[in-house]
């Protein structure tokens, strides 16, 4: 499969850049033609070539400089006009096959490199369930109208903003509101497009249609934030506009000393800058290439780049600093029974409920026990928790809701403190009750990823001066967490246009700046920051999208990985920038000076020169 898609790549990039192609086969049959003693033809061969591929290229290149977009490809241009002007065929093919060969090569590897982000599902919400009386029908999101009703099952994504109008449900909004905790919804509460039901079926009665819902409003935020973002100019094209000069005014010094207008050609195709043109993409793309084999997937050559410069990086906390659901943290026995029983006898009850909770628990008894026992009388309580017989004791864990509508009485005010203690640390409680009694209480925090605050380490020692974690959690939450990442500077509370407006105003003080997040939520200011990271593996399809890196792991400690790539790739393109132009100045005194250089030999020592350039470049893998 990955062989055919490969394939399929290498057929698209010949079909998008037949320049290259077409003008390396001619400039193979010229010299074939010509050693076989038909110079003429070899002429023509090469001149038709160098008309056909060159035009185009000069014509683009003209375009790009009309725009005020200074390139690398401006010699190149000049060189491939004179060449046609004076009829230096073979010397005007070479510079040609350098330029579009560029292209294509950068072209190649970053569709090579994206083939994993294919894997990628679009996260929007794509139909919805409408009810008519008794019967439902499947439709597109865009017929749904204000006042369908709706119905919402186990794991669906909710389609538009709407009303539930029946039983309450339970709705996960981590991926809007970066709030861990899925939340309780009951008649005549908000329900937000983009969140998720997981547990049980309810119904809601629609108050917006697709274009006016949460999740299109984010997606309009993401628009405007890419088009506001300002255009960065390439390695390449910054040394340029430095070489570029000292080019033209080494041609004219040439001719004025030769008097010779073969001359200006033969300076202009020894000065045609490989290393901007052919080794800064290699090194690019082999630093893509590098990173998508460690599950990183960079969208484009200026991400890879700007990521190396990085001085301030932002980092949301749901589902990136943190695994994004609340899991169990401790038990606390209030009774007689040991923790370990009270983990036994929660996990066999958990075992059989589908609430976000209970699969931590479940997962924490399973690693504990053999087996865990089926209880009698299975009961699931939406929103409350579950209840069930073991050993002929009735069992119930949940919230203190469930005690109070089973028992008809208060929880005792001697918990509270307990309770408040674990509040205040940014943690969550539910009970355990066995024949009435309070026998425990289950402790649950969302937990910072492995490797977090070694990864803040290693990011302060590589000369990232700011970081900082946005979340839309509470203070207390968000203070937990950062205290615990060793992140000192976190702002919380935050709607996704303020999480945008933090961004910008840090990119207008470091220039470049990177932001880290999976959620709809984070993806208005992964389009604003100098180079957006998502987290692929588990994130949305809307922040994949306005991402400019994508890590196709559950590791957000990759971004150090992916920054000290970017940098080495950095190191070695200035290495052959630096080495290949002053090569080329000093060739091209050479060819000022004497004249004696002809534009088909200095055609031939830029070649040597770009392998040179061109093998350095390759050591980024």
């Amino acid at each position: 499969m990955e062989l055919h898609k490969r394939k399929n790549i290498t057929l698209t990039i010949v079909g998008s850049y037949p320049t290259v192609f077409f003008s390396i086969i001619a400039l193979v049959a010229g010299i074939v033609i010509f050693f076989l003693g038909y110079t003429s033809y070899a002429n023509i061969t090469w001149f038709a070539t160098l008309l056909i591929g060159g035009i185009p290229l000069v014509w683009k290149t003209l375009n790009k400089t009309l725009k005020k977009n200074f390139t690398s490809d401006i010699i190149a241009a000049l060189a491939i006009v004179i060449a046609i002007l004076l009829g230096q065929s073979f010397a005007g093919v070479i510079i040609v096959i350098m330029q579009s060969g560029g292209e294509a090569l950068e072209d190649y590897g970053f569709k090579r490199a994206s083939m994993s982000l294919e894997t990628l599902m679009a996260r929007a919400p794509k139909i919805a369930r409408r009810k008519i009386g008794k019967s439902i029908e499947e439709i597109d999101v865009n017929e749904v109208e204000v006042g369908n009703k709706l119905v919402i099952r186990h794991g669906d994504l909710i389609p538009v903003n709407g009303t539930v109008i029946s039983n309450e449900g339970y709705v996960d909004e981590s991926a809007l509101t970066g709030e861990p905790v899925p939340k309780t919804k009951r008649r005549g509460d908000k329900v937000l497009s983009g969140s998720v039901n997981v547990s049980g079926t309810f119904e809601i009665v629609t108050d917006k249609v697709s274009k006016e819902s949460e999740y299109e409003k984010i997606v309009e935020i993401v628009k405007q934030a890419q088009s506001q973002k300002p255009g960065i100019q390439r390695l390449a094209d910054k040394y340029a506009v430095l070489f570029t000069p000292i080019t033209l005014i080494l041609a004219g010094a040439g001719y004025l000393i030769t008097g010779k207008i073969v001359t200006i050609l033969s300076v202009l195709v020894v000065a045609t800058p490989c290393p901007l043109i052919i080794a800064v993409p290699i090194a690019v793309i082999a630093g893509v290439n590098k990173a998508s084999n460690e599950s990183i997937i960079v969208k484009s050559g200026i991400a890879i780049e700007q990521l190396a410069n990085t001085k301030a990086i932002f980092f949301d906390k749901t589902g990136t600093i943190t695994y994004g659901s609340p899991s169990l943290d401790k038990i606390i026995p209030t009774g007689n029974r040991t923790e370990r029983s009270l983990l036994y006898m929660s996990g066999c009850l958990e075992q059989l409920s589908a609430h976000p909770f209970a699969n931590s628990i479940k997962q924490k008894a399973q690693s504990e026990f053999k087996k865990l026992n089926t209880p009698l009388n299975f009961k699931e309580h939406p929103s409350k928790g579950v209840e069930g017989r073991l050993n002929g004791e009735r069992v119930l864990v949940g919230s203190r809701k469930l005690y109070e509508s089973t028992y008809k009485k208060r929880i005792q005010s001697k918990y509270n403190k307990i309770i408040k203690r674990a509040s205040d640390d940014g943690r969550l409680c539910t009970f355990i009750f066995v024949d009435g009694k309070i026998e425990g209480i289950i402790v649950m925090q969302d937990q910072i990823r492995k490797g977090v605050p070694d990864m803040v380490n290693e990011l302060n020692q590589i000369g990232i001066k700011n970081i900082t974690m946005l979340t839309g959690d509470n203070q207390i939450n968000a203070k937990v967490i950062a205290d615990e990442a060793g992140i000192t500077d976190y702002k919380p509370n935050l709607l996704p246009e303020d999480k945008v407006s933090i961004v910008k105003e840090e990119t207008q003080k470091h220039h470049a700046t990177v932001m880290v997040g999976d959620g709809i939520n984070d993806a208005p200011a992964l389009a604003t920051a100098t180079v957006g990271v998502a987290m692929g593996a588990h994130g949305t399809g809307i922040s994949a999208e306005a991402a400019d890196i994508v890590l196709l792991v559950d590791d957000v400690t990759k971004i150090t990985v992916a920054i000290k790539i970017g940098k080495r790739m950095i190191k070695i393109a200035k290495q052959s920038i630096y080495f290949g132009l002053g090569a080329s100045i000093v060739l091209m005194l050479i060819a000022a000076v004497s004249g004696e250089i002809q534009p088909a030999i200095g055609a031939v020592l830029q070649e040597i020169l770009d392998i040179t350039v061109i093998l350095n470049a390759l050591r980024v893998r």
